[in-house]
């Protein structure tokens, strides 16, 4: 599992209620070194291709939560153009939304979101879906520019 310092989480959110709850059980985590939240889609997409205030910014976020259902641009929409983008495809991308509605999830992984997450209602179940999913996403998994080399492939496989 990965101990270093990650880049932030991108929250992309409009509902303050939602982004609390959601940040309060994320910044628990200790993996998580930061949270960067949006409110809308627009701002979204100026986030993640650095756009207006965010120029200047230093570091892609290591994941993206996204809600669907958003001002200016809904989260189909950030996600199309996410996986549509050759330098933010890579990012993985959770839905995480209210909505159990088929046709949103069908719609969601049709454009290569990385997971659907639909938020849980009790503070209980929340903290453990936060904390699977950090584990989860910035501890266990490896995204492409994180592989060993080739040659290192061997030993590693060797140690196990």
């Amino acid at each position: 599992m990965q101990t270093q310092c990650a880049p932030p989480i991108l929250l992309v959110e409009d509902n303050d209620a939602h982004a609390y709850l959601i940040l309060t059980f994320l910044q628990e985590q200790p993996l998580v070194d930061r949270i960067d939240r949006v409110a809308d889609g627009e701002e979204a997409l100026d986030y993640l291709f650095r756009r207006g205030p965010y120029e200047n910014a230093s570091s892609l976020p290591a994941l993206v939560l996204l809600d669907l259902r958003l001002p200016k641009f809904d989260g189909l929409e950030v996600l199309r153009q996410i996986k549509a983008s050759c330098e933010l495809r890579d990012i993985p991308v959770v839905i995480l939304s209210t909505s159990e509605d088929e046709a949103d999830v069908m719609a969601a992984y049709s454009l290569h979101a990385n997971g659907y997450l639909v938020k849980p209602l009790g503070a209980a179940q929340f903290a453990g879906m936060s904390e699977a999913l950090v584990t989860y996403w910035l501890g266990w998994n490896y995204p492409p520019q994180k592989h060993p080399p080739a040659g290192e492939t061997a030993s590693l496989s060797q140690r196990s």
